[in-house]
């Protein structure tokens, strides 16, 4: 579910550019390159602003000689200069702009990288309220939108900036008068940018944001499609994309529309800037003034042409960057996020393990002030085999979820073998783990790769055997490749030869202590029964939980914990517990007994 609801009206945003800051602050490594970029920008600038003299000179030289004859050398000499000006600024831009995009790509490498180890590092706490459709956005949309932006953005800011200052200067020393009529009107222009970048920022941040939910429903319904077409939920889903697709349309044109009216606000100043030039000109030619020629009006219009370049530039920078903002927000939204606590102190994992586990008073709850588990203690053997049980919301699954340290207790302890889990780091923790879940995992890759995942010095001959105890060695060979048959859509597994592959990898990694939730749900009886003596396989010797609802793996346990309301209300064997004829036995009657 995106942060603010499917098919929520967005929040009003603020234009906020200390996101945008921060990536830029990410560039100090990088200010001896970036310092480079700014010389050269400054060449390619003065290259820039002496043109104007040379044109000054050329019309100069023409008018004089349309009575005394026009010297070709000399205007050959001046057309060579402005060409070799053109070609020297043209460079040194290439160059410019060359060093800014290898810096802010590097940059953008070093986001995502960041992210990543965010996402690694992040509790589970936030995941439960943030789609993958939204993370998925913040790292590819976002990411490039901000990489995008300081790419283009910067260089020709950097550039634009000294081209600004140099054509202020020159102006003013060229004739005081036409440059404060141009200076004038482009404050004008800088007024209305500012009125406008106030107003369009917010649209530039929902934009952004209306992006992300709807990358999370489309993630949501496509890795869902069978599901939807099941429920009709054609329509429904048709309509939340609508209602997103109608608020990204909206805030989409608004913030288009303002960026529109910048570049026709700084081109109406252009025209405004030539057309008073051209006046005040004429005027004091007309007078008689002999500090302003027919080739100081020329060179004053060259003047303004290049200064309100600049100017167009900050116009268009100013979209770039209030799209780069919002992106930041969000992507620094994540980066901030509070991570796991350090473990630098703790030991890396357990030594021996035997498989004894205990859990001592825990208790919890995903809200504070609303716990879930309530004093939570229980002692389990090593090699025993446990089920647990209880209706929806008992707190099943959150108990596992404790025991793997992918939550933090509220308080209370679980020890292994006597060490607590909380001495031990979470990779450590993670690692004494075998997980077989309902929803089977695999990857695009081979089988091969599929069942070694991050193990290594796996032999041919462990694959055969726990392929073979799985009940797969025959669907293997008759694949072409083998083991190195890829995996991808077109294969079409079915969910039990899904189920079989991750209970076959499962052996292969061989962990001390192994977690079944409602694994042979999605199988047909035969395939079933062929799984379940893989896995009384894979649990011998081996303390497994068994989080399941099925008669088949509930009977053979060693131990059932019967859970209601965060509390073990009953312990003990099949047998025993139907003999209590208590809360075990109600619920076995009700759900088991057709079974």
């Amino acid at each position: 579910m995106p942060p603010h609801g499917r098919g929520a009206v967005m929040p009003k945003e603020k234009a906020d550019f200390k996101a945008l800051g921060k990536v830029l602050a990410y560039m100090k490594g990088y200010w001896p390159a970036l310092f480079f970029a700014l010389v050269f920008a400054a060449l390619g600038a003065v290259a820039t602003i002496v043109m104007p003299d040379q044109i000054n000179e050329l019309v100069t030289l023409i008018q004089k000689g349309i009575f005394t004859g026009i010297d070709l050398k000399e205007v050959a000499r001046i057309g060579t200069l402005l060409i070799s000006i053109y070609a020297v600024g043209a460079l040194l831009s290439y160059a410019q702009q060359f060093i800014t995009a290898t810096i802010t790509q590097r940059v953008a490498r070093k986001l995502r990288h960041e992210i990543l180890d965010k996402i690694n590092n992040i509790p589970l706490s936030y995941f439960d309220s943030t789609t993958k459709g939204n993370l998925l956005s913040v790292v590819t949309n976002d990411v490039d939108t901000i990489a995008e932006t300081l790419s283009s953005s910067i260089a020709n800011i950097l550039s634009s900036a000294v081209l600004f200052l140099g054509i202020l200067i020159k102006m003013f020393l060229v004739n005081w008068i036409l440059a404060f009529i141009t200076v004038g009107i482009a404050l004008l222009g800088f007024i209305g940018m500012g009125i406008i970048l106030k107003v369009s920022q917010k649209y530039f941040n929902r934009k952004q944001r209306d992006l992300a939910e709807m990358n999370g429903q489309i993630e949501e319904v496509f890795s869902s499609h069978k599901m939807v077409r099941i429920y009709g939920g054609k329509s429904y889903e048709d309509e939340i994309f609508d209602k997103t697709n109608a608020r990204l349309f909206v805030d989409n044109w608004k913030s288009q529309s303002f960026s529109r009216m910048m570049y026709a606000i700084m081109g109406f100043v252009s025209n405004l800037t030539n057309v008073a030039i051209f006046i005040v000109g004429v005027y004091f030619i007309l007078d008689g003034s002999e500090w302003v020629t027919l080739g100081t009006i020329t060179s004053f219009l060259i003047y303004a042409r290049l200064f309100s370049q600049p100017l167009s530039t900050f116009a268009q920078s100013m979209t770039s960057f209030q799209q780069a903002s919002a992106a930041s927000k969000r992507v620094f939204g994540l980066l901030e996020q509070p991570s796991l606590s350090d473990e630098s102190h703790k030991k890396n994992g357990f030594d021996i393990v035997k498989g004894d586990v205990s859990f001592e008073d825990v208790r919890f709850g995903y809200e504070e002030g609303k716990e879930i588990i309530h004093g939570f203690s229980a002692s389990v053997k090593a090699g025993q085999k446990v089920a647990i049980v209880g209706p929806t919301g008992a707190g099943k699954t959150t108990l596992v979820n404790l025991l793997m340290r992918f939550y933090e207790m509220g308080s209370g302890d679980i020890k292994v073998d006597g060490v607590s889990i909380k001495d031990v780091k979470r990779a450590g923790v993670h690692d004494l783990f075998d997980m077989i879940l309902q929803d089977t995992w695999l990857f695009n890759g081979t089988i091969k790769e599929n069942l070694v995942y991050n193990k290594e010095g796996v032999t041919k001959e462990q694959l055969d055997q726990a392929i073979s105890a799985v009940g797969l060695s025959h669907f293997i060979k008759t694949l072409p490749d083998g083991y190195d048959t890829v995996i991808d859509e077109a294969m079409n597994l079915s969910e039990g030869q899904k189920q079989q592959l991750t209970i076959a990898r499962a052996m292969v990694k061989d962990s001390p202590l192994l977690i079944l939730d409602e694994a042979t749900s999605s199988v047909d009886t035969r395939t079933e029964a062929i799984i379940q003596k893989a896995m009384d396989e894979l649990t011998k010797d081996r303390t497994s939980f068994v989080i399941a609802h099925r008669l088949s793996t509930i009977r053979n346990a060693d131990i059932i914990f019967v859970l209601n309301h965060g509390d073990i209300v009953e312990t003990g064997t099949h047998e025993e517990l139907l003999a209590k004829n208590g809360f075990y036995a109600e619920l076995y009657n009700s759900q088991f007994v057709n079974a």
